[in-house]
């Protein structure tokens, strides 16, 4: 019973939001699909035990979800209400889903992603409701994405639930003619599930390796569905960063700053698959965000020390990056970039005029990057007070080792 048990908790850790992603594109409707899907697991910890773990487990739980559906239909008094529309809407939509879904898209997760990205929803709400029902993102690590509470977070994503039953916005996978429209709602999609995986919110590990693998997995789809510049830009930006996964952290587990990693340790196949993509999308001359953050970081990809990082190059890109999106984040960045090329003085202006504004008051990376260079420049006191507010801002413990490390490093 153990040894079920454990494959059952580790098919639900790595394949559960496979499986919900396939419900929901077969019965239409996210509600039934979560009840159908816990339906199915609740029933593999008693069929597995009597007739063992099958050959296809995902497959196992797919079908037994859709026969459990029907139960819950004919049971539970929520659904019962609904059930001549719902059973007519099932049936609609798995028609309409079975039409398109094998000439179209061919990863049931990819599919949910456009087809969760409906136009009809602002994009603040269809952005995080993907990140929470399809990609089993956590409502507070969705808030840190976007810089905002989780309470602010949660009320969003459930306003977003409400518009989907109230409008009556059918689960029905997009056509290719559909798809450019919603594509950069899918891209800040799957970035932001990198990003979660490279760099984790909180917890005890700095990154999680399932999460970015499956992001690139879905940025390499996206490119064979859609060949834009722009997915062009987003793989080779998330290939570029992951390049340099083994050299981010020691052997404890502590964070290794971009100038101090064993460059040597890096993985250059990605490099190579990483550049060539950003040559490609930038010969298109159509050039976006994306694109403009892996050229950045393909800058960084060809030093072969950290001393000969051209800094002049890294900033202009940076200067074109903030003119197409302005964003604090962005704008923190190009400060850091602007104080290698030019000194600490010119980094800690922009730092500050950021912070004055009221931008990333509370994102723990400006008052790192200020404490950082005040540092360089001797200024300890004001120092030791930035990294101090970085080190209650912080949730990962990696980097507040790394934070207090530093605060240890300046003299009283």
């Amino acid at each position: 019973m153990t040894n079920i048990n454990e494959t059952i908790d580790r098919v639900y850790r790595t394949d559960s939001r496979r499986v919900l992603a396939s419900l929901i594109r077969a019965l239409g409707d996210f509600e039934l699909a979560e009840d159908a899907m816990q339906e199915a697991f609740t029933a593999a910890s008693k069929d597995w035990e009597s007739k063992g773990i099958p050959g296809d487990p995902v497959a196992w739980l797919i079908s037994a979800g859709r026969f459990r559906s029907i139960d819950l239909i004919r049971k539970d008094a929520k659904f019962r209400e609904l059930q001549p529309d719902l059973i007519a809407r099932i049936e609609e939509v798995a028609s309409r889903n079975a039409q398109v879904a094998e000439l179209e898209i061919e990863d049931d997760q990819l599919r949910l992603i456009f087809t969760c990205c409906h136009p009809a929803m602002d994009r603040m709400v269809q952005v995080p409701l993907t990140l929470r029902e399809v990609c089993g993102l956590s409502t507070e690590e969705i808030a840190g994405a976007f810089l905002t509470a989780p309470a602010t977070m949660a009320q969003r994503i459930v306003r977003g639930k409400a518009k989907i039953r109230r409008a009556g916005i059918p689960y029905i996978v997009p056509s290719r003619d559909d798809l450019p429209e919603r594509l950069d709602a899918v891209l800040s999609v799957i970035y932001l599930v990198y990003n979660e995986g490279y760099s984790a919110s909180s917890g005890s590990q700095l990154t999680r390796v399932e999460l970015s693998s499956e992001a690139i997995r879905l940025g390499r789809l996206l490119l064979e569905l859609l060949p834009d510049p722009e997915v062009m830009g987003l793989l080779a930006l998330m290939l570029l960063h992951e390049s340099r996964r083994d050299a981010r952290v020691d052997e404890h587990g502590d964070i290794v700053l971009l100038e101090d990693q064993d460059r040597g340790s890096w993985n250059h196949q990605f490099i190579e698959e990483g550049q060539r993509l950003v040559q490609q999308s930038l010969a298109t001359r159509r050039i976006g965000a994306y694109t403009l953050q892996a050229a950045i970081s393909a800058v960084h990809s060809e030093a072969k020390v950290a001393a000969k990082t051209d800094w002049q190059q890294i900033v202009a890109l940076y200067d074109v990056l903030f003119r197409i999106e302005p964003s604090p984040i962005v704008a923190l960045n190009r400060a850091v970039a602007v104080a290698m090329r030019d000194g600490p003085e010119a980094g800690l202006e922009i730092i500050d005029g950021v912070l004055s504004n009221g931008d990333l008051a509370d994102y723990y990376l400006a008052h790192s990057a200020r404490g950082e260079l005040l540092r360089r420049q001797g200024e300890a006191m004001e120092a030791r007070r930035a990294f101090e507010r970085a080190l209650t801002l912080a949730k990962q413990d990696s980097e507040r080792r790394f934070l207090t490390k530093r605060l240890d490093s300046i003299p009283e």
